[in-house]
Parts: C-alpha cells; structure tokens; sequence
C-alpha cells in the first residue's frame, strides 16, 4: 500500500516491519546498540530520516517512476544521499575535495531516489529551521536546477569536464569547511588515538575500544594480507614498512548508522619508522544496503563478492580518485570495508547556516556535487556494471522538462517530509512504550 494511503495503525505497523526486517538479526546480536541507535533516532525527524532508509525504500518504491528507464533505472546511486552525508575527503592526488561521503548505501539503482532523499532532507531541515514553505520550495529548486545544469554541462563537454569542490572552486560555507579540514594533522589524530609505549606507538584503551586476543588478531591479520591484493596498483607500490602491522584493537558502533557492527582499527607502521608516519585503518563489517532489498536486479546482486566488496567499489566508482587505501575483505566470511582514518575529514555543519539566502548557494554547490557524482561511475569505469553513459540517459530522459523535473522534487519534498514527521512521532510513541523489538 502506498505510504500516503495509510492509516496510523497501519502506517505504526509496517514501521515496525521494516525496522525488524533491516535491523532483525543485528538488534538480536547487540540490543543494547539499537537501544541507543533508536533513541538517537527519537531525537528529531531528521535523525529519525537519517537512521530510517530502509523505510523511505518500502515507501519510495511505490511512486510513479517519472524520468526512469532502463538506462536511469540502472545508475551507481549513493543510496543515502541527505543533506549531512557531505564532507571533505583527501584524493589520492592529495587535494582536499568536499563532496558526498559516506557510502555504507551505495548501490545500482534509480537516481531519482538519490534526489528525492536528498530534497526530503531539505524540507526536514527547513522544518527545523522555521523556513516557510516557499523557502522550501525555492531552495529545493535551487539544488534541483544545479544538478541540471551541471549534468547536461558534463554530457556536452565530457567525462574531462567532470571537476571537483576544491579549496580553488568554492567560496563561502563551504571553502571555509575545507580550510578548517586543511588544519587537520596526522600527528594530532595519532596522539589521540594512540599513547607511546617502549618507544613505539599502541592503541589507546577508551571507551568503545577493545583488546582482541590472539585468534582475533591472526584473523585481522590474514584478512588484512587478502585486503591488499584488492587496492589499487599505485598503492602497491609503497615502502615495505608502510603495510606492517604494529596493532590491533576492537571497537563497537554506535553511531545511527553503524549501530552493533564490529570493526578493527589497525595502526600500520607508515612509510618510515618515524612515529610521525603511522597510519590508522578501520576494518568494519560492511552491512546490506537497504535500496537493495526492493530492487530485483541479479547482475547486480550477483557482481559484488560480499557487502565489503559492493562498499569499496561504491565508493571509488562514486568518487573520482578515491582514497587509495579504499579496499575489501572478510573476517569469518563477513565482508568488511577497509580504509584510512583521515584527519582530513570535516564534515558540513548545518547549525550555522539558518536563513535561505544562506543555505541557497550551498544547495547549489551541492547540486554540481551530485551531479559529478552520478556521471563518474559510469562507462569509462572499471567496475562494469553501468556500461554506458549515466550523465547522457538522465539528460536525455529528462529532456527540455525541467519545469516537471524541478516540480517532482519539490512536490516530493514537501510530502515525504511532513510524512517522516509524522512518522518520526509514531515512532518516538514506538519507543518510549516499549513496542519495538529489541531482543528478537
């Protein structure tokens, strides 16, 4: 039944459904995460959204599927594209780029449900600004128009016109979040997450971090030598002493969005033995993308190893010149992402940007951003799922409809956002009453 069709009852219902249906096995592994994770959640309709893509896929399935066919119905998407999943990364060229982050949801699918996410953020976070709701609309067109603009600009120019956010395109909020990454230090993450003992650097016991014993660490160890034959040949190349492992810890997420899922941290020796060049890595069990479970696409679901696999190769199909220590492996034949621990990750902070003529030139940057994003994982890409040109199918199934493009997204905006509002508050209700299923 489509979401707008049903009643509370039945609307609490197939909450209750979803939530078990995506989070079932690791809320009976870890109860006590999901405890957390949920009352995260409780907080606001816009943490509530964040940690609840798996309800926004039950829902968005059922909706006319304008602009989608086979070619748009079938575009690397980051799967969880809201207005806080942006950020500052450093390439592999070594300059720091703002972009979209975190991609745990990426998969292959309609990139109209990149955009409806993303305008459905918008309107949760101008609800919680006060904005009216032609604010809301205006800024939804915003970000709307810029994504067009930039796709067809990239489809007439090529694949060479595919650019990035840098501290020399950006002005405003944004520059000022990649001149605030710039002051990151490896040194300063190194001395906070690690003490020096014997002359020599060891992982910091505080909270949410573990020992392992010695079964775990040869595990991590032989997982760690399968995960480089899966980087890229340039980072093959580096000094024998940067792929030494020096030590090992464990720790438990609690974040919304990595709630009772284990990962390894691993401090590496670095290029030198000099203290200053250690490395840190995470190793975390990678998690079953929520879009994947309404999409019914074998060649898909068939192409990736395990979850680590489909998270690595998201994130350098989705990402020009991602990190080079991006990789895959398994720990007990659980799939698990590998990557850096950067200092150099800032992320954009909302709470700043209040009126809309404010947050306009930002949705506007984070337009290009997401166009870029969809038109680099496409045919000039190795990974060979998406064989022909992204950017050039949505141009074109789009055509001269702008006016209609630009109304299906604010229209959507303003609907699912007041429907997560309310369905924020049947499950704050959920929650406090005791109703959810912690320890099935």
């Amino acid at each position: 039944m489509p979401y707008r069709e049903m009643s509370h009852p039945e609307r609490t219902e197939h909450i209750i459904n979803v939530l078990t249906t995506e989070f079932g096995e690791l809320m009976a592994a870890d109860p006590g995460a999901f405890h957390r994770k949920f009352r995260k959640m409780a907080a606001s309709p816009f943490a509530f959204y964040r940690g609840s893509a798996c309800l926004f896929y039950s829902d968005v399935q059922h909706d006319e599927p304008r602009y989608l066919d086979d070619k748009t119905s079938r575009v690397w998407m980051h799967g969880d594209l809201h207005a806080e999943n942006f950020g500052t990364y450093m390439n592999a060229n070594g300059i720091l780029v703002f972009n979209v982050n975190d991609f745990d949801e990426a998969y292959v699918g309609p990139f109209m449900w990149d955009l409806k996410r993303f305008a459905a953020s918008v309107a949760l976070i101008g609800y919680a600004k006060a904005l009216s709701d032609s604010d809301i609309s205006q800024l939804v067109t915003t970000f709307a128009h810029a994504y067009l603009k930039e796709l067809r600009f990239i489809a007439t120019e090529g694949d060479d016109a595919i650019g990035e956010l840098t501290l020399d395109t950006t002005d405003g909020p944004l520059r000022e979040v990649l001149q605030q990454a710039r002051l990151g230090s490896r040194l300063r993450l190194l001395d906070t997450e690690t003490e020096l003992v014997d002359y020599d650097r060891r992982f910091r016991f505080k909270s949410g971090v573990y020992s392992v014993d010695d079964g775990q660490r040869e595990k991590v160890e032989a997982a760690f030598e399968r995960y480089v034959d899966t980087l890229p040949d340039t980072a093959k190349t580096l000094r024998p002493t940067a792929l030494q492992i020096k030590d090992v810890v464990l720790r438990k997420g609690v974040g919304i969005g990595s709630a009772g899922l284990p990962s390894f941290n691993i401090l590496l020796e670095g290029n030198s033995q000099a203290l200053e060049n250690d490395v840190l890595l995470y190793m975390k069990q990678a998690q079953v993308p929520a879009v994947s479970r309404v999409i019914d696409d074998t060649a898909v679901s068939e192409y990736f190893l395990h979850q680590g696999h489909r998270t690595s190769e998201s994130q350098r199909a989705l990402q020009s010149y991602a990190d080079s220590w991006c990789g895959y492996t398994e720990v007990d034949g659980v799939g698990q992402l590998v990557a850096e621990v950067s200092p150099y990750t800032n992320d954009l902070d909302w709470s700043d940007l209040d009126e809309p003529d404010e947050i306009g030139p930002v949705l506007a940057y984070l337009g290009r951003a997401v166009a870029r994003m969809h038109s680099v994982a496409d045919d000039d890409s190795d990974h060979g799922l998406v064989d022909y040109s992204t950017e050039e199918a949505i141009a074109a199934a789009i055509g001269n409809d702008d006016d209609g493009f630009v109304a299906t997204l604010v229209d959507f905006a303003h609907v699912y956002g007041n429907r997560a509002r309310i369905d924020h508050q049947l499950f704050v209700d959920l929650f406090r009453n005791d109703k959810l299923p912690f320890g099935i």
